[in-house]
């Protein structure tokens, strides 16, 4: 870690860190201060006042939760075996792994279109869950890699001489000391599947499984478009991330940082 002692030097630095956040922070004063504009607290009551509001945000907590459980068992075990165990080409199935990062989740509405209606899990829950968790692994498995890849294998090797097999070395050694790591994933699969909106526009066609993000839609027509609660709602779909990223702070710099160093 670098440390700068001098005065001069800390003063730079606090004026490049604070240079580095404006562009960050202005679009955010200005979604709060438009949400505030004209009837005031009063967009928001309007925001929360929506048919069936309370469904919504049900929704989104079952979609996200679901997909934050399914990127974390697949990325756990994935990550595990890309960097601790000996699998013959390891190499060419994570790279394959990754150059599902280049997939756009709009070309990809057609295929899945197809495919969920084949299925029968058009207009249900599954059809937003399988395609956003399947979108977010590549990204989690690349960071988890890199943090399993900096954990000693002596603790792998003793753990072998103890008599655990691979399942009990991932169970006792893996998933206690990913925690840093895990919460990083957790918070960016949150982002990412609580603020999806083409997926549930696109699969989820009944009022009663739309999600939280769909809310804004109901303040815009052919003759009316209020922006002041549109921002409102935009300002109430962040609290929870918000919320999730304070609770999980440390943790989170903590894997990331981890997560980068191979």
């Amino acid at each position: 870690m670098f440390e700068i002692r001098s005065r001069a030097g800390r003063i730079v630095l606090q004026i490049v860190a604070t240079a580095l956040v404006v562009p960050y922070l202005f679009p955010l004063i200005v979604m709060v201060k438009g949400a505030l504009a004209g009837e005031g607290v009063g967009n928001f009551r309007a925001v929360l006042g929506v048919p069936g509001f309370a469904r919504f945000f049900v929704n989104s907590v079952i979609i996200a939760a679901a997909v934050i459980v399914l990127v974390y068992a697949v990325t756990m075990m994935a990550a595990f075996g890309f960097a601790k165990l000996h699998i013959r080409f390891r190499e060419v199935y994570f790279w394959l792994l990754l150059a599902c990062l280049t997939l756009p989740e709009v070309v990809l509405l057609a295929p899945l279109f197809a495919t969920d209606t084949k299925l029968g899990l058009y207009d249900t829950y599954w059809a937003v869950i399988l395609p956003l968790a399947a979108l977010q692994v590549p990204f989690a498995v690349l960071l988890t890699r890199n943090f399993i890849n900096s954990l000693p294998d002596e603790l792998f090797e003793a753990a072998r001489v103890d008599g655990a097999n691979s399942f009990r070395g991932f169970r006792y050694l893996v998933i206690p000391l990913t925690r840093p790591i895990a919460a990083a994933v957790l918070i960016f699969t949150l982002v990412a599947a609580w603020n999806d909106y083409l997926m549930p526009l696109v699969f989820l066609q009944s009022p009663s499984l739309q999600t939280i993000t769909l809310v804004p839609q109901f303040f815009v027509g052919e003759f009316s478009n209020d922006q002041t609660k549109i921002l409102a709602s935009a300002v109430i779909t962040a609290i929870p991330e918000i919320v999730a990223y304070l609770s999980l702070q440390r943790l989170f710099e903590r894997g990331l940082s981890a997560g980068a160093i191979k």
